[in-house]
């Protein structure tokens, strides 16, 4: 377990490192090391923290660098991560599918996944959900922690598998293709290659900024809300 923790603690601090050693030490075992990271993420509705966007970047850059050449590179290892983010997509609509209504009458008996879920995380993807409708499905994947939460609400909201499918692929070829190809072509920049730590950070920093920006505007709202509510209330007082 602490050897675990070690490696996880590794892998979140120097990504670029993590993947160079774990590509020297099990060769094409890191494709299905970054399969599984990019399903988790978008297939568990539980774990929403992996690191993304930051970890796509980072594997464009390594197949800039050659690292991937043997097994075909960056298209090679593009597709099976669009792969990996449509079928996490659809087993997290099904998750939602069956349980979701559920969670949202807030009864008990969910099993595990409903009783872990992150009721502020599941309402802010719901409220996403209903600004953008379908839409939201795409949007979704370039924002950290409402792109784990979507594919849940929609499941929950009876979107039609066939609708949500088709904004399921488009999603995962545009957040990988720009994700990724950002990292191939300026990944290693000289610059960038410098100074990589502050970048994936600065990755971090602007996918969540939508969230923040977002939680200031209704926190606002609210408080609006309910001052107009208190102005209407002493009125009639």
């Amino acid at each position: 377990m602490q050897e675990f923790l070690t490696q996880a603690q590794e892998f979140f601090k120097d990504l670029p490192g993590f993947l160079d050693a774990f590509i020297r030490n099990h060769g094409v075992w890191v494709y299905a090391l970054l399969f599984a990271i990019i399903f988790v993420e978008t297939g568990l509705v539980i774990m929403p923290f992996l690191p993304g966007d930051s970890l796509l970047f980072t594997v464009g850059a390594l197949a800039a660098r050659g690292s991937m050449d043997e097994w075909g590179g960056v298209w090679a290892i593009s597709g099976l991560l669009v792969v990996a983010g449509v079928l996490g997509d659809s087993v997290n609509y099904h998750l939602g599918k069956v349980i979701g209504p559920r969670v949202f009458r807030g009864e008990s008996n969910v099993g595990f996944i409903g009783r872990a879920l992150n009721k502020q995380h599941l309402d802010r993807a719901h409220a996403f959900f209903e600004k953008y409708g379908g839409k939201a499905v795409i949007l979704g994947r370039f924002v950290p922690i409402v792109r784990t939460f979507v594919p849940f609400v929609a499941g929950a909201g009876a979107m039609t598998y066939s609708k949500f499918f088709a904004y399921n692929v488009l999603g995962a070829v545009l957040w990988i293709g720009v994700c990724t190809g950002a990292g191939y072509f300026f990944g290693n920049i000289e610059w960038v290659k410098r100074n990589f730590e502050a970048v994936v950070i600065g990755i971090i920093v602007v996918s969540v900024l939508p969230i923040a920006i977002e939680f200031v505007i209704e926190k606002r709202r609210r408080k609006a809300a309910a001052l107009a509510a208190g102005t209407v209330s002493t009125q009639k007082e």
